[in-house]
């Protein structure tokens, strides 16, 4: 691989940088995140979101960043490999009826953002599954920014390949009868970096 078309690792930024044009400032990137980004309630920015809010609650945040398209979503030195999926009862358009809750936890083929080579086996690659839900059911005090109106799920993924192996995608209640734990932020850490015997899957 030519060592000029390596991979570009994310550097964190802080937002005071400038948009720049022979020396002069012509908007920030803060400008820019708060044009492009502030529409919580996607789905894919709330997936970012809720990446973000797993990511602080292990203290992997600060100084990191989001790294897109890497086999897992979370890893934590010396913890496990975090897999983080999202899904919310609201959406941004207008709505008939409160959306039902399905989460994917398709395996996947892995690539490494590194060196760019894709592993073609079809796998379930990070240890443990966060599923996040936000579980607020009122548009007019809708807040993603609010922990409270968040619940989390916490799931090993030997339990998803014992019990739902090749499956694509996992309803509420298919995910409750997995006996995931359930808990709100402050529990997450605790959640996940319990020792494995802890997470259990469903009672046989």
């Amino acid at each position: 691989m030519d060592a000029e078309l390596g991979a570009i690792l994310p550097r964190r930024r802080t937002g005071e940088e400038p948009l720049h044009l022979d020396g002069s400032a012509h908007g920030s990137l803060l400008g820019f995140w708060a044009w492009a980004y502030s529409g919580l309630t996607g789905n894919t920015l709330r997936g970012a979101l809720a990446e973000y809010i797993v990511a602080s609650a292990l203290g992997v945040a600060a100084g990191g960043t989001r790294v897109d398209w890497d086999s897992v979503d979370i890893r934590v030195p010396g913890g496990p490999k975090v897999e983080v999926k999202s899904a919310a009862y609201l959406q941004e358009w207008s709505q008939a009826r409160l959306s039902t809750i399905t989460f994917s936890i398709a395996p996947a083929e892995g690539w490494d953002t590194v060196t760019g080579v894709v592993d073609p086996a079809r796998l379930r690659r990070a240890d443990v599954y966060i599923f996040c839900l936000l579980k607020h059911t009122d548009k007019k005090t809708l807040d993603p920014l609010d922990l409270t109106q968040w619940s989390f799920y916490v799931l090993p993924t030997s339990v998803l390949d014992e019990h739902r192996p090749g499956q694509r995608s996992l309803s509420l209640s298919s995910l409750l009868s997995l006996n995931p734990v359930h808990t709100g932020f402050t529990g997450l850490r605790a959640a996940v970096l319990r020792p494995a015997p802890d997470l259990r899957g469903p009672a046989m």
